[in-house]
């Protein structure tokens, strides 16, 4: 196994109770999962991008757009085991979890955060935030939090309020103060501990947020949080759309 190769797979399923078919949904003419297929190429990073699907429809536009797709099985419990399915004879030992429906991702971030890890070679997984400075997007449930230590790992991640609101100043609350840090949707992890995800058992905190990456620190697993100032709004539900697709354009 080549230990230094870093190969980012963008998982991708077509159904979404929110919004079935939403990999495909077309931003300024081109389905959003080729946006974020591009954003991983343009990483220094990264040496290889993949698109892993149990849908053959999103399969043939990759491919249809110079992508390159994997078919997986559609048992996954979350898309880091579809990750795992794809690149499980694949050499490489580096691997970039990358979400299909943010296609607003930076470069820099995912460079950063591979960078995080391939500097510490205890650290089995890497991922990123953004400073929240707005009321209405700490508020909002649909951006994931996250709170760390001082050493930048992960404490915890959810949809509520952290730190809580409740028991903070009020002139810490303010607009254009920081309110806390929302978490990137991508992650980085060493091969041998994304195949250790696959066997690991679901927890309780991972049922209760609906966030797979508590699997791992319910698990006693050490994720490294690397703060960016690039953030990369994604596509929740069809409202979400315009505003992406402005951002896209220019």
């Amino acid at each position: 196994m080549s230990p230094e190769r870093v190969v980012a797979v963008i998982p991708a399923r077509y159904a979404s109770t929110r919004f079935p078919g939403k990999p495909l949904c077309p931003l300024a003419g081109k389905p959003m999962v080729l946006w974020v297929v591009e954003r991983a190429r343009a990483a220094k990073a990264v040496d290889e991008v993949y698109v892993a699907t149990d849908d053959r429809r999103i399969f043939d536009a990759v491919e249809k757009g110079g992508g390159r797709a994997i078919m997986t099985s559609d048992k996954a419990r979350s898309g880091s085991d579809r990750i795992a399915e794809a690149v499980a004879a694949m050499d490489c030992g580096v691997i970039v979890n990358l979400q299909g429906d943010e296609p607003l991702m930076s470069p820099e971030t995912i460079d950063a955060a591979v960078a995080a890890l391939l500097s510490d070679p205890a650290c089995a997984v890497a991922t990123a935030c953004v400073e929240i400075r707005s009321r209405a997007d700490f508020e909002s449930p649909h951006n994931v939090k996250v709170v760390f230590d001082c050493q930048g790992h992960a404490l915890y991640f959810t949809r509520s309020m952290v730190p809580s609101p409740a028991r903070r100043p009020a002139g810490e609350l303010e607009e254009g103060r920081l309110f806390g840090y929302k978490h990137q949707g991508m992650y980085v992890y060493r091969k041998e501990a994304l195949m250790a995800y696959t066997r690991l058992p679901a927890g309780t905190l991972e049922e209760i947020e609906k966030l797979e990456q508590l699997r791992y620190l319910e698990n006693g697993y050490r994720i490294k949080v690397v703060v960016t100032p690039h953030d990369s709004p994604g596509v929740d539900t069809p409202e979400d759309v315009a505003a992406v697709e402005q951002r896209l354009v220019g």
